[in-house]
């Protein structure tokens, strides 16, 4: 046992539709973790919500879960005075379970909501990224929207549809949309990232069939005024003292940035950094943090724009747990600013140590 390293338990994998997307995450990070500085042991959480230790995810990737008693299944002990990791069988696990800090790589539901992180504060586990409201606001596009739209912050016109008003007003709905928003619009569920379950409509049977596909991933959906622009990223590192990377645009091989665009498709290209004027480049730097901030984010956030042809600039979302593949934007930003990877890794864990500190100053009694 090297206790002078710092043990980091890395969690991935969770029932969302960004599983996948988590897994290579993970896969990525595991393989470039300082292993001198850290100890890191591994939980794949499966789509069934089942927690297994000392599972890899580049395994995972190509075999899949364990079945039940083939694996090392564990659960989190909620006890602030010693929380700790526990074999369901009753076995031993290294260092008895106990860590230093938890690094989440969940995309989507139950990993990057604020459920997950309502757990670890529960128990009193130092981890890296936001915490329980930034979050959720992070994850509920509609919520987001209202926090951003209360900052004054410049972004395209939406409007939010329940499932059951859908299901049940579906002409009115349709009606709606075109009233207010006309085509080509965005249909988005409200609570999930990578660009799952996102259509873009240009008539109204595209319409309809985007809402079904939206509503079959939510029970809220956001649809948005199509912006004609170019698609830039820039990402946030930080808590109360924030860092802002160089843009960097996307060149969907789609009309879109779908999910087969951001993960499967070789035509699609990363422009870094973006080629904007120096006002510009202040400006959605600024902006990012102003966002970042306005859903009180913590550690790591990709902050998504649409510049238009005259330099205008809408703010489009803000992605509190970003894709962290060697191909993925967050991570890619920094490098071209000046943060390699592994470098990245360290700062996010020094990020989520200090944010842990802070928080145990507050008063209880």
């Amino acid at each position: 046992m090297d206790d002078h390293k710092l043990k980091v338990v890395l969690l991935f994998g969770g029932r969302s539709g960004e599983h996948e997307v988590s897994l290579n995450s993970a896969g990525s990070i595991y393989n470039a973790i300082d292993r001198s500085r850290y100890q890191v042991e591994t939980i794949g959480i499966s789509k069934e919500g089942r927690w297994f230790w000392g599972v890899l995810p580049d395994q995972l990737i190509e075999q899949g879960f364990p079945h039940n008693d083939d694996g090392t299944q564990v659960t989190l002990v909620i006890d602030p005075t010693n929380p700790r990791f526990i074999r369901l069988d009753g076995g031993a696990l290294p260092n008895q379970g106990k860590f230093d800090l938890v690094f989440p790589v969940l995309h989507g539901p139950y990993g990057e909501d604020g459920t997950l992180q309502g757990l670890l504060e529960m128990a009193n586990v130092p981890y890296v990224g936001s915490g329980v409201l930034g979050s959720s606001l992070g994850m509920d596009k509609d919520r987001m929207k209202a926090v951003f739209q209360e900052k004054n912050l410049q972004q395209a016109r939406y409007i939010t549809l329940l499932r059951s008003e859908f299901e049940f007003q579906q002409e009115s709905c349709l009606n709606a949309i075109e009233e207010k928003l006309g085509y080509p619009c965005f249909v988005k569920p409200a609570n999930l990232g990578s660009s799952v379950g996102i259509s873009k409509a240009h008539h109204r049977e595209e319409l309809l069939e985007a809402l079904k596909t939206a509503a079959s991933f939510d029970r809220k959906m956001v649809i948005e005024e199509a912006i004609t622009g170019h698609e830039v990223e820039v990402s946030v590192l930080g808590n109360e003292h924030l860092q802002a990377s160089l843009p960097g645009e996307i060149l969907p091989a789609h009309e879109f940035y779908s999910y087969e665009a951001k993960y499967s498709d070789i035509g699609s290209r990363l422009l870094i950094p973006a080629e904007l004027n120096d006002s510009v480049i202040k400006e959605l730097q600024s902006m990012a943090m102003e966002a970042f901030r306005a859903v009180e984010a913590n550690g790591l956030g990709r902050v998504d724009f649409f510049v238009t042809a005259d330099n205008e600039i809408y703010l489009n979302e803000i992605n509190t747990l970003p894709g962290f593949t060697e191909i993925s934007m967050y991570p890619k930003l920094w490098e071209a600013t000046g943060i390699p990877y592994g470098e990245l890794i360290n700062q996010l864990i020094a990020l989520g140590l200090e944010r842990f500190k802070d928080r145990q100053r507050s008063k209880i009694s």
